[in-house]
């Protein structure tokens, strides 16, 4: 594995404990920013918002540059974002700062994941997405809880000094490490030509399943704590470790799809889907029996937001492994996340606490049916063998040459 791609997962791990900062650090942003608690949480929304849409419309204003000049540029706008954050004085300016941060990280993580094709073999891109994607995985388990001790201990500002710091560590070792990429095949190429891979049935149909699968895990992991709480029984000074324990099957089950991705993308994404409908089934009717609860929760972090190597090697198949369609998939997981909190929220309102994983598992096998299409073709595609004679024999040596040559 190329050096290069343990450094895009260093910046893709600044980005993400960014991301997250905000969840750790809620009261001391609303004492702060002379805010309510819920706007402050609007900042997490916020900060998708523009991952979703911001992203892709950055990727496309970068699309003729130099990727590695492309990844510095992110890299800038992130810091800026940053540093707005950090010296915000009201939350107005807050909502800027995060709007900033979060269009730069979506667009960073499809550069990454397309510069990743473009630095490894094609039978290798699965593992190099699994090593990227680990940056997410821990910047969830590390980098939120430090961010989180950084703002505790020192103020909520100092934490996003923090990752500002961080960005500029990644973004240097980036000049240092990441190669200049030989020119590819559509380099520089017109946004019509970036724009009509789109045109592609098939890879609207491949994107609903990236969504689907992150929907089905973040609809329950956006209630852990809650249910693990009120409705399974634990102390909330159990919940965090529980919720490491999660954090560590995530990269777990991340690297070993990443293994898997390569030669089985559909079947790795059949197994997981099934596995984590089973999984969301069963803390549905066990939520309230402790260990049965917490073995079923590791579960869904070992087959839920791990399918991300298969996800991104799957579209990359069906689209191309370009900036604009790994960021546009960026945007199809960020909507999954909003789907699941949201509408899981939603349920919680209406029919309490263990709806949003009866939600997850519906999900979960939505994302199943997508699939459909990827597993009919392999039993329809099996040659049959021909009783019916050739009219006109073709002798031996150019019938080999014939096959050779179709």
């Amino acid at each position: 594995m190329p050096r290069a791609v343990y450094l895009l997962a260093l910046g893709v791990f600044t980005m993400v404990t960014s991301e997250f900062l905000v969840a750790g650090l809620m009261p001391q942003l609303a004492a702060g920013l002379d805010a309510t608690i819920p706007q402050i949480g609007y900042l997490i929304t916020v900060f998708a918002v523009a991952m979703a849409v911001g992203g892709p419309l950055l990727t496309v204003a970068t699309l003729r540059m130099p990727p590695r000049a492309a990844l510095l540029l992110l890299f800038a706008l992130f810091a800026a974002g940053n540093v707005l954050a950090a010296t915000a004085s009201t939350y107005g300016v807050m909502v800027v700062a995060r709007v900033v941060t979060g269009t730069a990280s979506q667009a960073f993580f499809g550069l990454a994941v397309s510069l990743c094709a473009r630095l490894t073999r094609e039978d290798a891109r699965g593992r190099a997405v699994a090593v990227v994607m680990n940056g997410l995985t821990l910047g969830t388990l590390l980098g939120l809880p430090a961010a989180t001790l950084i703002g505790d201990r020192l103020g909520w500002r100092a934490a996003f000094w923090a990752v500002t710091a961080l960005a500029a560590v990644a973004a240097l070792a980036t000049v240092v490490g990441v190669p200049r990429p030989e020119r590819a095949e559509g380099d520089g190429g017109s946004l019509r030509q970036e724009v009509r891979v789109f045109a592609n049935p098939r890879l609207w149909l491949v994107l609903s399943t990236s969504t689907l699968i992150i929907g089905a895990t973040f609809s329950a992991f956006s209630y852990f704590n809650p249910i693990l709480t009120e409705v399974t029984g634990f102390d909330t000074g159990t919940v965090p470790l529980l919720l490491v324990a999660y954090g560590a099957a995530t990269v777990v089950g991340n690297t070993v799809v990443g293994r898997l991705a390569d030669r089985h993308t559909v079947g790795v994404q059949v197994a997981g889907l099934a596995l984590n409908a089973l999984f969301l089934t069963g803390l549905a009717l066990l939520a309230h029996a402790p260990l049965p609860a917490v073995v079923l929760m590791l579960g869904i972090g070992l087959v839920g937001v791990t399918m991300n190597p298969a996800m991104a090697t799957r579209v990359q198949r069906t689209g191309n492994a370009r900036p604009l369609v790994n960021t546009v998939h960026g945007s199809f997981i960020t909507l999954g996340i909003i789907i699941g909190s949201s509408v899981g929220g939603l349920l919680v309102d209406a029919f309490g606490l263990r709806s949003p994983l009866w939600l997850g598992a519906a999900l979960a096998v939505l994302g199943l049916a997508t699939l459909l299409p990827d597993l009919r073709p392999r039993t329809a595609s099996r040659p049959s063998p021909d009783p019916v004679p050739s009219p006109d024999p073709v002798p031996a040596p150019l019938a080999v040459e014939r096959r050779e040559t179709v």
